[in-house]
């Protein structure tokens, strides 16, 4: 029996839930508040998406999703085009290659984990735009920015991990 329209679309939907949420967060991160300077020192919410995905359901984000979904932040955040697209890629490869060690793991480890993605990926953006500057960036908003992006690792995780339990459970 063929599949309804409707089940079509759901199953796509499915299909697409991590590049969108790693599209949402991406959107999230760049709205505007009202805390001076926050823009600077925003924790980098999408990352931990590519993370999560990687880590837990690399099937529905290849290396492809995670190109894409850099070159959209990009495009949003204002940065310079293709830096967040290498960096996601390359913590997609990262994540995926070590996918079995993780899954199994404790929470604990899975965060160190997370941290030591994101210190590399915080150095690496900090190295490209100097470079692509030609001067050198400053180092304090990115240790802040580094340091809420490892503080809210743990709730969004476990958010993510709440809707790919909930909405993924029969893909």
């Amino acid at each position: 029996m063929k599949p309804s329209l409707g089940q079509r679309l759901d199953n796509g939907l499915r299909q697409f839930l991590p590049v969108i949420t790693v599209l949402l967060l991406a959107l999230l991160q760049v709205v505007p508040t009202r805390i001076p300077g926050f823009a600077h020192v925003a924790p980098a919410l999408p990352l931990v998406a590519v993370f999560y995905w990687s880590a837990y359901r690399p099937d529905l984000f290849p290396a492809t999703a995670a190109f894409a979904a850099g070159v959209f932040c990009d495009i949003v955040g204002g940065g310079a085009l293709g830096v967040q697209a290498l960096i996601f890629l390359l913590a997609q490869g990262a994540v995926a290659s070590q996918r079995r060690f993780l899954l199994g793991a404790p929470f604990v480890i899975v965060w160190l984990a997370f941290v030591f993605i994101a210190t590399m990926a915080a150095g690496l953006a900090w190295a490209l735009n100097s470079a692509l500057a030609g001067a050198l960036a400053p180092t304090r908003p990115l240790v802040l920015g580094h340091l809420m992006t490892l503080a809210v690792y743990p709730p969004l995780a476990w958010m993510l991990a709440r809707g790919h339990a909930l909405v993924l459970g029969r893909v």
